[in-house]
């Protein structure tokens, strides 16, 4: 009996080692600073969503390091990889920049997971996986919107940042506009910054005698852009069309503000279910390689409140 007894002691003291080790896993999140909007949204979520992990799996660590640039980005990578990591989770301020710190990682054997921006060769030579919104359709979403309510529309278009998923929003409009009149009459960069927009908005109003639409790709983009024709005091224009799902710019679509009627959600919780993929992958062995892929849904006056947490910081 005392056999007995020991030996079932054994085994349960086995499987908890066991467990214990599977627990003890380090992840490492590489994310940009809180430069604006929707990256704090980005932080505020990762960090949440490590503390969620770190209660799940109390052995573990997660580790989130922001970046401003993508040097700095490059250097938190490489002091994450010192530690021996056994994933790592990336949104890259700019991902072509930091393919090769990447791709370093990624040789090392450590689990791979990419956020949002994708580096110009995105293969299983740099990631496992891959989360993003999905880029075309937000640009796409709103290009169709604006077809189908002024299909006449003389547009300008205020761009992120020249990297691979402007592009691929700036295609994707350009697709939605398709077989209507609509114009665009200029596009230029606003860094999806809000001051940024502001100055460009300023140039636009003073080129352009008449604009019927504003589309520009980041909700914290269209508060400069707002706020540029409030101080022009333009009536001309009809309405702006975002994106991201801010608390701010829906609350307006909730209150039928005729200056933003809709909006495509882009949501800086993408980052967190990387994260709880990510876990999934390295912690219960589930196969969640490949290509994760979230809705550019537009928002509407209609739905809006499935959207709105008044609580987030974005």
């Amino acid at each position: 009996m005392f056999k007995k007894v020991l030996g079932v002691a054994f085994m349960a003291a086995a499987l908890a080692s066991t467990a214990m080790a599977q627990d003890a896993k380090t992840i490492g999140v590489s994310i940009p600073a809180a430069d604006h909007g929707w990256t704090a949204g980005v932080v505020y979520h990762a960090e949440r969503v490590a503390e969620q992990i770190r209660k799940e799996h109390p052995d573990a660590k997660v580790i989130v390091k922001t970046s401003p640039d993508p040097a700095s980005q490059a250097n938190a990578v490489q002091d994450l990889a010192v530690q021996g990591l056994d994933a790592l989770v990336i949104l890259p301020t700019d991902p072509d920049q930091l393919v090769n710190a990447i791709k370093e990682v990624k040789a090392a054997g450590t689990f791979v997971t990419i956020v949002d921006r994708a580096p110009s060769v995105n293969d299983a030579t740099v990631r496992d996986l891959y989360v993003a919104g999905n880029n075309p359709a937000l640009g796409q979403t709103a290009g169709e919107y604006i077809k189908a309510n002024t299909p006449d529309a003389e547009v300008v278009v205020i761009r992120g940042m020249p990297i691979p998923i402007d592009q691929q929003r700036q295609d994707g409009f350009d697709k939605g506009i398709a077989g209507s009149n609509v114009k665009v009459l200029d596009r230029q960069f606003g860094n999806w910054n809000r001051d940024d927009a502001f100055k460009v908005m300023q140039d636009y109003l003073t080129k352009y005698p008449k604009i019927d639409v504003v589309w520009c790709q980041d909700d914290d983009m269209a508060v400069g852009v707002l706020q540029a024709i409030d101080q022009a005091k333009r009536t001309d224009i009809q309405y702006v069309v975002a994106g991201a799902g801010s608390k701010d710019m829906i609350k307006k679509v909730m209150d039928g503000d005729k200056m933003i009627p809709v909006d495509v959600l882009y949501p800086p919780a993408m980052v967190g279910t990387a994260m709880e993929l990510t876990a999934a992958a390295v912690f219960n062995q589930v196969p969640v390689h490949g290509t994760y892929t979230l809705d550019a849904t537009l928002i509407t006056k209609e739905n809006a409140k499935n959207y709105y947490f008044p609580d987030s910081p974005f």
